[in-house]
């Protein structure tokens, strides 16, 4: 029997991720069965179950590929040993999860979607509490790194907390993403425009 290629592997379990985030996105966490997400993939049940064992399992993948554009973006924010505004940093991550989690290229799925209902299931779901606070905890830490950088820089008061800063400015971000879910005509533009004029500080 040929050996399984690396990308096969890759291709397969990006297809079951794709079919978990339409019918996540579409109906909601808890109506979404395991087997919808096989009959939707078009695999077979050992196959889905042999990248992910639950449905739990999906959600934490999908929250991680959320997460990874989120690396990407601080990785450029940060870059050469950069230290921009907290509000900037706010900002670019507010357009980063617009054009690339609200319709993301992969799957064209609302991901912010799916986010919102981790959150709501992470409240009745010690594992995938766990799961979760790992990923924000990550997502804080680069927000706090950016306030660092913004400290050292002379940017920020000395007796101020980064670890505090960044947990305020993941506070702004998941606002943003419930109140473009909640609230019509809430646009990354109106939002930006409103963290600026609150906090008026340098972007570079």
């Amino acid at each position: 029997m040929p050996r399984v290629s690396e990308q096969y592997r890759a291709d397969r379990r990006a297809e079951i991720l794709g079919a978990a985030a339409r019918l996540f996105a579409a109906n909601g966490f808890h109506a979404t069965s395991m087997a919808d997400i096989i009959g939707e993939a078009g695999l077979s049940a050992g196959a889905v179950y042999r990248y992910f064992p639950s449905k739990e399992d999906l959600v934490a993948a999908v929250a991680e590929t959320a997460l990874s554009a989120a690396d990407e973006v601080f990785a450029e924010l940060l870059a050469d040993n950069a230290a921009p505004s907290p509000a900037h940093a706010v900002s670019v991550l507010i357009e980063a999860i617009t054009a690339r989690l609200m319709n993301e290229p992969e799957t064209g799925v609302d991901f912010t979607r799916i986010g919102v209902q981790v959150w709501a299931e992470a409240l009745r779901s010690p594992a995938l509490a766990t799961r979760a606070d790992a990923v924000y905890l990550r997502l804080r830490g680069h927000c706090a790194e950016v306030a660092r950088r913004r400290q050292q820089a002379g940017l920020l008061p000395d007796d101020a907390d980064p670890d505090h800063v960044g947990a305020a400015m993941l506070g702004l971000v998941q606002g943003f993403v419930l109140q473009h879910l909640l609230i019509n005509g809430t646009t990354p533009a109106a939002y930006i425009a409103g963290l600026n004029a609150l906090f008026p500080t340098p972007t570079s």
